[in-house]
């Protein structure tokens, strides 16, 4: 019996690789570049699933284009804004992610964000490596400790709940915003904010951890942004889409935030020139998942969902 056929858009790790070529008819891709639609359009020809990843952008045209033969599109990501879910529906191509498999090492990378950006990490590092450190001195990089500040939480979902527990085990004081409350079980001691200015005023420290989507583009906007006490820390390993970039960059130069970490990037792998110009800000090349044991498990999942689908079965990991 023939294998199903998979194109897989992006090189991906040897261990889901290695399933992909025992399980199907792979088409592989040795690059680490997105490539471009009507690459996807042709290569998919025949194809019965696709393996895809963030940063390939499968609109409505892309997914119109797709032969029939495609059955389901399985993203190697929890996010899935980068595909139109309903277009896809619409042919009748299942939508599968990766949710649950991430959460620990994204918000273990948020927690990162708060360290270094809060302690100047960033600043100190590059001053090492340019030759510029003549020694310890009493005024030298001064930060802000995390110990006993309140960390603001903006999307309570898994990965900000994984980060609430890990920042509450080293002191700091859990506050969160989300569409509804938490069961208590879940709330687990943090405060429950229904309204964003209430939220905002006691974050000196805001943790990004909402989805992307149209409803939460450029949520930290100039508005939100002065409602936070002077010199807050902004973090972000959600989506570069939450964050009005002009209006952050604004704010680290006057002040108004004090320091930013960042791991994702409105348009990546572009970044917002302003923030290379600024030392008040740590930047990473969106590491939020990236330990070998968390990509494994991604990949896993994924081709999970496609070998249920491809079944006949209903997926526990399908976007609906």
């Amino acid at each position: 019996m023939a294998k199903p056929v998979l194109l897989v858009t992006r090189r991906m790790p040897p261990a889901i690789e290695a399933r992909a070529t025992r399980d199907f008819e792979a088409r592989l891709t040795p690059s680490d570049t997105p490539i471009q639609a009507k690459e996807i359009i042709a290569r998919a020809a025949g194809a019965d699933a696709v393996l895809t990843c963030p940063g390939d952008h499968f609109n409505d045209a892309l997914i119109g284009a797709l032969p029939d033969s495609v059955k389901v599109i399985a993203t190697f990501s929890v996010g899935y804004d980068h595909i139109d879910v309903g277009e896809a529906n619409a042919r009748g191509i299942a939508v599968c992610n990766t949710p649950d498999v991430l959460s620990l090492a994204t918000a273990e990378c948020a927690l990162l964000l708060i360290l270094a950006a809060s302690r100047r990490a960033g600043e100190g590092e590059r001053m090492i490596r340019a030759k510029h450190w003549h020694g310890w001195a009493p005024t030298q990089l001064l930060g802000v400790g995390a110990v006993g500040r309140r960390l603001g939480i903006f999307g309570m979902g898994r990965i900000g709940r994984e980060l609430a527990r890990m920042a509450a085990g080293i002191g700091m004081t859990i506050h969160y915003r989300d569409v509804v409350r938490l069961p208590p079980a879940l709330e687990a001691g943090a405060t429950y904010h229904d309204n964003d200015a209430d939220f905002l005023a006691v974050c000196d420290v805001l943790s990004l951890n909402a989805p992307g989507g149209g409803s939460t583009r450029h949520w930290l906007n100039a508005a939100r942004i002065a409602q936070l006490p002077r010199g807050a820390v902004v973090v972000n390993a959600a989506r570069g889409t939450l964050v009005d970039d002009v209006a952050l960059i604004a704010a680290l130069k006057t002040g108004q935030i004090g320091f930013a970490g960042l791991d994702v990037y409105d348009g990546e792998p572009k970044v917002n020139p302003g923030y290379l110009e600024l030392e008040n800000v740590v930047l990473l090349p969106h590491l939020g998942s990236a330990t070998v044991a968390t990509r494994d498990a991604m990949g896993f999942l994924a081709l999970d969902g496609i070998d249920a689908v491809l079944a006949g079965r209903t997926p526990g990991n399908l976007v609906k």
